[in-house]
């Protein structure tokens, strides 16, 4: 059997990652609070943008957590995970999911997850922009 191939973000894809997502956040007007977990779930890097809920930043590294242990965008989860769906409930599970939208899972260039950033402080559709252009900055 061969051995399994592990990837794992760099503190500096970390940096950038939040600082895309930054940028994308004051783009269009929001305040925000961006976690990014490794590939093993783990928070790498977090900021709190000046003004940003206080109650926002447990939820963005509920999302960066529910994008890394599933591998697929929070909303994607919700959609699975209501009432009469496949994964109902599965918000209880890891000590919390968090399963509308704002999480994503950053890849490397072969299609690896290599972790995943989670976004909070605005609205669900504004979230899922700000962290698709994070993890759009992993490089």
């Amino acid at each position: 059997m061969p051995p399994i191939s592990t990837h794992d973000i760099s503190l500096q894809q970390a940096h950038a990652i939040v600082a895309a997502a930054t940028k994308k956040a004051t783009e269009i007007g929001t305040k925000m609070n961006i976690a990014v977990v490794d590939a093993g779930a783990n928070l790498k890097a977090f900021a709190r943008m000046d003004g940003a809920w206080l109650g926002s930043i447990d939820i963005s590294i509920k999302k960066a957590r529910t994008a890394r242990f599933f591998d697929m965008n929070t909303g994607d989860i919700g959609g699975l995970s209501q009432p009469g769906g496949p994964l109902y409930n599965i918000e209880h599970s890891n000590n919390g999911l968090i399963t509308f939208p704002g999480g994503v899972p950053i890849k490397a260039p072969d299609g690896t997850v290599i972790g995943a950033i989670g976004v909070s402080g605005s609205s669900v559709e504004n979230d899922h922009v700000v962290a698709s252009a994070g993890a759009e900055a992993a490089g």
